[in-house]
């Protein structure tokens, strides 16, 4: 299970602070919203009213497109040299924005207008009211957090997740969320998924932890996890940090007709006891091969089938912006008072 860490977190920006420090030297935000997700409030407009109230220069709006859901738009905020990169959107959103933003030093904050919000969640950012969430955006705390890097099928690039990847019975679920279904119950549509595709069979896995002698289980499903929370507020992942320089790997391994009841029963025990059926990890790389391909997700996103994962930490990579105030301490290693 976690153990503590050095923490790659910036002293906090205190709030009337805020505006002052970025007025200074005409700073400047990129928006970057994802038009197709519905919303009441007028994210855009509160963009633009904050940059007006904090003496911030006129933002750059950048929509995303169908065949662009982020990486594109990123860059041309990076190249304006924007101060400060605000993805609107869902989880893919975040996603592929943290994706280019990683590394490069400059700060991201989000504004979650989809179903799952992975990354929200685990950071107290208002999932049902945009407007707190561009204020935070702005007004908030900055930290500094680690990034996943992963390698599917030996490619040559990497993708970068914040929250969880996985493969097998997790990604299946994602993979297989009814879309109709997610616009009239919200994240709801996923239990659904979840029921449906319980019956299966384990795959023949073999796993390496931080380049060690590799090891074979017989299991459902294979996640990394950056920090700890799902929809519902379960923590699949207890005690996860985003900033500690480690992932944490769960295997799922059901075993008969009951055998989900013992997941189940671990999950809500917080990982405790021996039960095999769910184990955890701690590692700053793994590897992850399978015989047959099985489904994979990144950030509740679908990536296809694939029989291989290469999971790499890489830490303090993503400058980040939440909201001011008490910070669970299974989110970050040191919660403000």
């Amino acid at each position: 299970m976690p153990t503590d860490a050095p923490s790659g977190a910036t002293t906090p920006v205190p709030a009337s602070d805020a505006g002052a420090q970025a007025g200074a030297g005409g700073r400047r935000a990129a928006l970057i919203i994802n038009p197709i997700k519905a919303t009441t409030a007028d994210v855009e407009g509160a963009v633009r009213r904050i940059s007006t109230e904090d003496g911030w220069d006129e933002p750059l709006i950048i929509e995303t497109t169908q065949d662009d859901p982020g990486h594109g738009q990123a860059r041309e905020a990076l190249d304006a040299g924007v101060d400060l990169v605000i993805a609107a959107g869902g989880d893919g959103t975040v996603r592929c924005v943290a994706e280019e933003l990683s590394g490069s030093g400059t700060m991201m904050a989000l504004v979650p207008l989809g179903t799952g919000n992975l990354l929200a969640r685990n950071l107290d950012i208002a999932v049902d009211d945009p407007d707190a969430a561009v204020e935070a955006a702005f007004r908030g705390t900055e930290r500094t957090i680690d990034v996943v890097h992963l390698i599917v099928d030996h490619a040559q690039d990497a993708h970068v997740f914040l929250v969880m990847a996985g493969i097998g019975y997790d990604a299946a679920i994602m993979s297989d969320t009814r879309d109709d279904l997610k616009d009239k119950v919200g994240w709801l549509a996923y239990v659904d998924a979840g029921i449906r595709n319980l019956p299966g069979k384990p795959a023949r896995t073999t796993i390496s932890i931080d380049g060690g002698q590799p090891f074979e289980r017989r299991l459902r499903s294979v996640m990394g996890g950056n920090c700890g929370k799902i929809m519902g507020g379960l923590e699949i992942f207890p005690g996860a940090r985003i900033d500690d320089g480690l992932m944490d790997l769960m295997t799922i391994a059901p075993k008969g007709k009951l055998g989900w009841l013992a997941v189940v029963g671990k999950l809500f025990a917080r990982g405790k006891g021996k039960d095999p059926s769910l184990e955890y990890f701690q590692c700053r790389t793994a590897e992850v091969t399978l015989r047959d391909p099985l489904d994979v997700q990144l950030d509740g996103d679908p990536l296809g089938k694939a029989t291989h994962m290469s999971f790499e930490v890489r830490p303090d990579s993503l400058r980040l912006r939440m909201p001011l105030g008490y910070k669970d301490p299974a989110v970050v290693s040191d919660p403000l008072p």
